[in-house]
């Protein structure tokens, strides 16, 4: 999470959509860097009303901060964790995915009783408004990456270049017809969110 004070934004790290470069080109141009532990790194949008909009709120007399976020495609979402999850330091871990195959790793992620390795959460759930009216101010497309970097740009009114980081193997991505039509069915929260972003 990164809190940029002046520009009165709020940037929330989805996990698997690229945080760890923005965050690398961006943090030394934020006020507030919270990079430990993952729960806060990666706070999702309940976890910043309950704790981080009333500090603001309260303690420093500030209710204009919008937040930001991005948003990956659901399935190459997934993929990025799978192959994250095949890394060499991985192996032996419970939460490894060597030794399944992403069908596998999909199918396994769609059960209501996930293997600790397909237990990645949700996108939609991260980003979902709460009652209160708090919600995603501005949302972008991992893939649009040139449109993320001119605002956050023109917000915070600094020049920055990306660098990739922490990237993930390459690897096989088969997914059989059946598992993308059930994947697409089961969790369509996620594809309608994401083609929402305009």
């Amino acid at each position: 999470m990164l809190v940029f004070w002046n520009a009165r934004l709020v940037f929330l790290s989805v996990p698997k959509t690229g945080t760890t470069a923005i965050e690398g080109a961006f943090a030394p141009h934020a006020d507030m860097v919270i990079s430990h532990p993952p729960e806060l790194k990666h706070a999702p949008l309940y976890r910043y009303n309950r704790f981080f909009r009333p500090m603001f709120e309260r303690a420093c007399k500030v209710e204009d901060m919008e937040t930001l976020a991005v948003m990956r495609e659901p399935i190459s979402w997934l993929a990025s964790w799978y192959r994250y999850r095949q890394r060499n330091f991985m192996q032996g871990h419970p939460n490894s995915t060597h030794n399944v195959s992403f069908d596998e790793f999909v199918n396994a992620y769609m059960r209501g009783d996930k293997p600790a390795f397909a237990n990645v959460g949700s996108q939609a759930k991260f980003l979902e408004p709460r009652p209160n009216g708090t919600r995603i101010n501005h949302l972008f497309r991992y893939e649009d990456q040139s449109r993320l970097l001119n605002f956050l740009q023109d917000r915070i009114k600094q020049k920055v270049s990306l660098e990739r980081r922490n990237a993930s193997p390459r690897t096989q991505l088969d997914l059989s017809p059946e598992t993308l039509k059930k994947y697409q069915r089961k969790f369509s929260a996620e594809f309608d969110l994401y083609n929402s972003i305009s």
